[in-house]
């Protein structure tokens, strides 16, 4: 690496450094954290325990944000006198140290760049899945299974856990559906982008003629809301059925009605749990889930109603895929919305997908759609 290349970069961090720190408002971000501070330190701190918890968590949140700007800086400014000594005397080891150090300290600027892409009011906290094959039969509920084992391989490089809720298997393969939590800090906001229709391009393993098949499954994700947001639900509009649960399990499977569906009759959204041994924790999750989706239903009308107000109409169809992804005739996965695109179809089947949340983010933030 040259050095004038170290010193473009170098120039390009500090533009960077000072507009983080105006979008931040570090000195803000910084009275904020020792109010948070002293609020800790209060005798009657825990008296509220799930209020006590969220401060925690906001103030951990902020400290590692600070933390994480005050690092750079530091480095930054560490960097510059490096490479002023190497002006005045050409060390090869020098700079090959400098060079290497440039090199951390750029991918922790891009790193701390899409951390902050994550900002929105549901993006730290955790997410609610389901993966819904389409017409096709095997064909689309293997894919599906496929999309199933591409976010778990993702949660677990992202250390986040995984826990299926409901599972209904395909009959010959695959899955006709699952729904999974995701949990972990920024989970709903790097599995958010992954909602919307998911198209497979490939020559059919279940096809003895060896021809090629496109496979659609939808995929929804919602925030798994928190307990003081307040959606309000009448007894009166449930339908609850039990039934025994079909999917991987312990003893319980197929010998109790532990599984629970509810269907709210006004808005015909259903949802179902069957991952616990106990009908009424069934009951509890499928409780948790149907609120999350009643409250994205209500942020998506209000969208909607925004865009009638500026005359814009979405079509949502089951064509109108997000991502492609294409085994033959060539490799290659594309999104439609970031433009995002790789090669390398086998990582992203992987789980390999930060690539793929970050643009999304990084497209929304510079104004774009999901059209």
């Amino acid at each position: 690496m040259e050095m004038f290349e170290i010193r473009n970069g170098l120039d390009q961090a500090h533009i960077l450094c000072d507009k983080l720190k105006d979008s931040l408002d570090i000195d803000g971000l910084s009275r904020e954290i020792e109010g948070l501070e002293v609020a800790t330190m209060d005798a009657n701190f825990w008296s509220d325990p799930v209020q006590a918890q969220k401060i925690e968590t906001k103030l951990r949140a902020m400290q590692k944000k600070y933390q994480s700007y005050d690092d750079l800086v530091t480095t930054l400014v560490s960097l510059e006198d490096v490479y002023e000594l190497l002006t005045l005397e050409d060390d090869p080891d020098f700079k090959a140290a400098l060079e290497n150090d440039y090199l951390e300290f750029a991918k922790k600027l891009h790193d701390f760049e899409n951390e902050l892409l994550l900002s929105g009011e549901h993006d730290a906290g955790d997410a609610i899945v389901e993966i819904h094959p389409g017409a096709g039969g095997t064909e689309s509920q293997d894919w599906a299974s496929m999309l199933l084992r591409m976010y778990q391989r993702y949660a677990d490089k992202k250390d986040f856990k995984v826990e299926i809720l409901d599972y209904l298997p395909g009959e010959v393969a695959g899955v006709k559906s699952v729904t999974f939590k995701v949990s972990g800090y920024n989970a709903y906001g790097l599995f958010k982008g992954e909602k919307g229709v998911h198209r497979l391009v490939r020559i059919s393993p279940f096809d003895s003629a060896k021809r090629r098949h496109t496979s659609f499954a939808s995929v929804d994700v919602m925030p798994e809301i928190s307990q003081d947001i307040q959606i309000d639900i009448n007894p009166a509009d449930l339908r609850i059925d039990t039934y025994r649960s079909s999917g991987a399990g312990g003893q319980h499977v197929n010998t109790t009605d532990s599984a629970v569906r509810i269907t709210h009759i006004p808005t015909n959204i259903v949802v179902a749990s069957q991952a616990q041994r106990s009908q009424i924790k069934n009951r509890e999750t499928a409780m948790m889930m149907l609120k999350s989706k009643l409250y994205e239903a209500m942020l998506e009308q209000q969208a909607d109603q925004i865009d009638k107000l500026r005359g814009e109409q979405k079509e949502i169809a089951w064509g109108s895929q997000i991502r492609s992804y294409v085994l033959h005739p060539y490799s290659m996965v594309k999104d439609h919305r970031s433009l995002e695109e790789t090669a390398q179809v086998d990582k992203v089947l992987d789980g390999d997908l930060d690539s793929f949340a970050y643009a999304y983010l990084q497209h929304m933030v510079g104004g774009g759609s999901d059209d």
